[in-house]
């Protein structure tokens, strides 16, 4: 004959109808977004719901309350977030009123699945063992590995975003209010439960110091020189020198294309100007004025050419007559001691004095720097400026001399 402790058959098969029927209701309607409160945690819930009891040496009636309660404690997530429990409560009362599960112990399921609240009060042995069953993953080894899940659900599911600084303290934070109701759930899990916090803490300064390691790299600081600044410098010095470079190449040449175009003219007119008798018997200048004004373009626009090019070509030097009465040399924004234009107005004993306190701050070894590279950037304005005037110069003239030698032929013939 039974006992009023042992569950009839029937109802020792109510358990595995329950985890049939919430393990196919979550598969089937929980949203896709919770990666944490899934179909595994709610069968490792139960199974450490299982363990906890059996420790407690519940009578099967009350395990089998327990290990319900802790089978439906989360189906409520597929209707709500906030609040699940009380929604899990209602969905457990109708599926076992339809299953003819007595009334009362319908209403102790509830109870149960209703304590896992995070504002509920656990007063009841069996409350106390279901909360630290759900709780359990704190006092467990993959606490870490689950808590990036539910931060990831938190992500996805309520839109809030956590640094790895931020989720660190919000874990220790927890850890540290958090604890066990049961004995069993103490004995279970304190120790791990320990080491966790240990562990928490230690991640907690780790993140915290590759956070500032991580925004002194991305801010820099001027006292001590970074990688990337340096580079950037050597960068920006490369290829303003290239540019001069060019500059200077391109003026050269036009200086020497301009000069032997002066030169062949002069020296035309002149051998013609210098012999009386080719000048009376063979000047075609004299002969035919009209020449003269392809010719006379040809030398303008030669002569304008090539003083443009000698102007880019030219030392520019910048300096600054009120060098010396400035009364912080090294600090001053305008003032570049690192370029001899400048320092070359100083006495030795101002210029060492000034190099000494550059060099006691990186803030004012970068200023000199940055002063020098725009100085730099003036000067290429003016080379090229002078340039493009002198490569103007000569194609606008060339076009003249062409279209006026084309004319003075039209006017021969």
């Amino acid at each position: 004959m039974e006992t009023a402790l042992t569950p009839s058959p029937a109802k020792a098969e109510i358990i595995k109808n329950a985890k049939a029927h919430v393990l196919a209701l979550l598969e089937e309607k929980l949203p896709s977004k919770l990666v944490y409160h899934s179909p595994r945690h709610t069968a490792q819930v139960v199974k450490e719901a299982k363990a906890l009891g059996e420790a407690a040496g519940l009578e099967a009636p009350d395990l089998e309350v327990l290990l319900l309660a802790a089978w439906f404690h989360d189906v409520g997530y597929i209707d709500t977030y906030d609040g699940h429990e009380f929604r899990s409560a209602e969905l457990a009362g109708e599926w076992l009123a339809g299953q003819h599960y007595p009334p009362d112990r319908v209403a102790l399921v509830q109870s149960l699945v209703k304590a896992t609240h995070r504002e509920a009060e656990r007063r009841t042995p069996l409350e106390k063992l279901l909360v630290d069953a759900d709780m359990s993953g704190m006092g467990r080894e993959d606490f870490f590995a689950n808590g990036e899940l539910l931060r990831a659900e938190w992500e996805a599911a309520l839109g809030r975003t956590f640094s790895n600084t931020d989720w660190a303290e919000s874990q220790l934070d927890f850890l540290s209010n958090a604890h066990f109701y049961s004995s069993e759930g103490k004995k279970r899990y304190e120790e791990q439960f320990k080491e966790n916090i240990k562990a928490q803490r230690k991640a907690l300064k780790k993140t915290e110091k590759k956070r500032k390691k991580k925004d002194e790299e991305a801010e820099g600081t001027f006292a001590e020189p970074k990688r990337g600044i340096e580079t950037m410098f050597r960068t920006m010095y490369s290829n303003h020198m290239k540019l001069s470079d060019m500059a200077d190449k391109k003026a050269s040449m036009m200086i020497s294309l301009n000069a032997v175009l002066m030169s062949l003219i002069i020296t035309y007119f002149g051998a013609k100007l210098g012999s009386t008798s080719a000048a009376l018997s063979d000047m075609t200048v004299l002969q035919n004025p009209i020449i003269a004004v392809p010719m006379g373009i040809l030398l303008a626009t030669a002569l304008g050419s090539v003083i443009t090019a000698i102007l880019c070509a030219q030392p520019d030097v910048t300096s600054f007559k009120w060098l010396k009465r400035s009364p912080q040399i090294a600090t001053n924004r305008r003032v570049n001691l690192l370029f001899f234009g400048n320092f070359s107005k100083l006495s030795l004993d101002d210029f060492q004095g000034g190099m000494y306190e550059l060099m006691k701050t990186g803030d004012s070894v970068y200023t000199n720097m940055i002063t020098d590279v725009y100085y730099l950037g003036d000067v290429l304005t003016r080379k090229y400026r002078l340039l493009r005037l002198s490569y103007t110069i000569f194609m606008v003239g060339l076009i003249l001399t062409a279209l006026s030698f084309g004319i003075a032929l039209l006017y021969k013939m």
